[in-house]
């Protein structure tokens, strides 16, 4: 039996210990912290999780999504991110008639691919429509004024003719927001890890490597609109207990998000933007 099926089976009959809590102590660290300093021992916190392939025999990020996304009315499907359409979870891409990964922070920027970490992190790893994920391809987030329509029609999701910008659909709004913010803080440039950033500005070049992401300002701002729902508490808690071992804090303790990124803690930095260039983002999704 192949150890990705034997591993289903475990979580199918009770393997998955999740409790639906956060762990006692977890956060004692950050206690009373703000700012930099709060960020930084955030990163303590979370840094070091259990890491997966992004495509692997054994168990991958395919099989993780399958977990961290399902479909509580159709256990055999999964919840698309940007569409909430649901759909059979085991075809996984199946040549592109099936659904495929995306990379909510773009791995375009950062240049992290499909590498262990970044790359591999579930907590920024959703699935997606396979042509959605390739018309938000690596654009930035901030609002926007065009509907973008698919094949059954308005999506809720918006584009721009002339910036190079995504707005997602209401109802994931908030999720972005925190995964976007969960990046920006796990990933410092310990190693050979990327030191991604949220900035407030929409870079000229969207074909850039630099490890920033965009735009702060908007995130924050969907990040109040849509509040922490029950199913990003259950997949926060799937992925920690089944999995990497680790936690978004922005899903536990929405506040942080104003105590590091509020008007009086702005944290950003624009040093990254003089990183060479991507020439081909449409492979970057």
């Amino acid at each position: 039996m192949r150890m990705k099926v034997l591993f289903k089976l475990l979580l199918l009959f009770g393997f998955n210990t999740s409790t639906g809590q956060i762990p006692t102590g977890y956060y004692d660290p950050a206690t009373g912290l703000t700012g930099d300093a709060l960020k930084k021992t955030l990163n303590l916190i979370i840094k070091d999780h259990m890491e997966f392939p992004y495509t692997s025999s054994n168990t991958d990020v395919w099989d993780i999504l399958k977990e961290t996304d399902r479909d509580t009315l159709n256990p055999s499907n999964v919840i698309l991110i940007y569409s909430g359409r649901s759909v059979d979870a085991d075809q996984e891409y199946n040549a592109g008639n099936g659904w495929s990964r995306e990379h909510v922070w773009a791995k375009s920027h950062g240049n992290f691919g499909t590498t262990k970490g970044a790359g591999t992190d579930v907590h920024a790893l959703r699935p997606c429509d396979v042509n959605m994920n390739l018309a938000r391809r690596n654009r930035w987030f901030s609002a926007c004024s065009d509907q973008y329509t698919d094949e059954n029609g308005a999506t809720g999701n918006y584009t721009d003719s002339t910036a190079w910008i995504w707005e997602p659909n209401d109802r994931v709004k908030g999720d972005v927001a925190r995964m976007i913010f969960y990046m920006a803080t796990r990933y410092e440039g310990d190693g050979k890890e990327p030191d991604l950033e949220v900035i407030d500005s929409i870079p000229s070049d969207h074909n850039t490597y630099a490890p920033v992401h965009a735009k702060l300002s908007d995130l924050l701002l969907w990040h109040e609109q849509d509040p922490v729902d029950q199913s990003e508490r259950n997949r926060n808690d799937v992925i920690y207990y089944s999995y990497q071992k680790n936690r978004n804090p922005f899903i536990d303790h929405p506040e942080y998000v104003q105590f590091i990124w509020g008007e009086d803690h702005h944290i950003g930095e624009t040093k990254h933007l003089g990183s060479k260039a991507n020439p081909d983002p449409k492979k970057d999704l």
